[in-house]
């Protein structure tokens, strides 16, 4: 019998390089599916409807969040976003790894439902360097970016409840010690428990 998928939660701080590090780590390692998470938001330039988020109206969220078809939710930068417990479940008992891109308080959330989830946080070097990021890449106006900088503050307060800190100074390095963990966890004791 084919052993369960394990959790892999990533969480960073607008600007960190989480995305660019999970796409990263996806293409390295064919047994880990994305989790498309579900939002309010609205597409931005160059996103696709399934392939980054699956994007909704609130209505449409708010009656699925009474349905309980997510694991956890949760607002962000007045936006909601949510992680489907149906597919979560059907992927991981398919013995395939879900990577989970999300922020600190559904990080947690999952986390007190499956015990067994790899929490992992990748930050910047520095808030300065977070700044700098966040202008270069252009897609948010400077209030945005001094909402997502005083957002980075409190988020690096969860790392206490996280497993690794990645710190993404150099890109292809962090890669490399995101890989390690997730190769690490897989042939742990407590994932191997049926030996």
């Amino acid at each position: 019998m084919k052993s369960k998928g394990m959790i892999i939660i990533v969480s960073a701080p607008s600007g960190a390089g989480k995305t660019t590090n999970c796409n990263a780590l996806m293409k390295r390692d064919k047994n880990i599916v994305y989790s498309v998470s579900t939002t309010t938001r609205c597409p931005r330039k160059g996103e696709k409807n399934g392939r980054e988020y699956l994007f909704v109206d609130e209505k449409t969220f708010k009656a699925d969040i009474k349905k309980k078809m997510f694991v956890e939710w949760a607002k962000v930068h007045d936006h909601f976003y949510g992680t489907s417990k149906r597919f979560l479940n059907d992927t991981i008992n398919k013995g395939k790894d879900v990577l989970l891109d999300i922020d600190v308080q559904g990080a947690v959330k999952i986390k007190k439902q499956y015990k067994d989830a790899v929490m992992i946080f990748i930050t910047a070097p520095s808030l300065k360097v977070l700044k700098e990021r966040l202008l270069k890449r252009n897609k948010d106006s400077l209030d945005v970016i001094k909402v997502r900088l005083a957002n980075a503050r409190k988020e690096l307060s969860y790392l206490p409840k996280y497993d690794y800190l990645i710190l993404n100074d150099k890109l292809e390095k962090s890669i490399e010690n995101i890989k390690s963990v997730v190769n690490a966890e897989r042939i742990s004791i407590k994932r191997n428990k049926k030996i």
